[in-house]
């Protein structure tokens, strides 16, 4: 089964990318957890975001677009990025989850991927 992870993070932990002393262990812990899922043979895919500030929000109105930048929803977390793994069981999947390194400050959330249409 494929089971998406997106990583959320508070503001506070998503800053540690750019810091001039902070960046260095947010991107190892990072790169650490990757190439160990990378390891394991299960990657599907992954991608880090850009920060919030760089997204737009479309929905449709009426048949016209309705734009606004960055992310719709007022929330505490931001979305940091993806990593689509392919396991045997959501047990499995909540077990990688367990180890990225925003699972304590912000979430995880595992979903499983919809098979291609038949």
């Amino acid at each position: 089964m494929q089971f998406m992870m997106t990583f959320n993070e508070p503001e506070t932990e998503f800053a540690k990318r750019d810091g001039a002393e902070t960046s260095g262990p947010y991107w190892g812990a990072w790169s650490a957890y990757m190439a160990s899922i990378a390891q394991a043979g299960i990657m599907v895919s992954a991608a880090g975001l850009q920060p919030p500030h760089a997204a737009s929000t479309l929905r449709m109105k009426n048949g016209q677009r309705d734009i606004h930048d960055g992310p719709f929803a007022d929330t505490k977390e931001q979305l940091g990025g993806f990593c689509v793994i392919e396991v045997d069981s959501l047990d499995a999947a909540l077990d990688w989850a367990a180890k990225a390194p925003c699972a304590e400050a912000g979430s995880v959330e595992v979903r499983p991927v919809l098979p291609p249409p038949a």
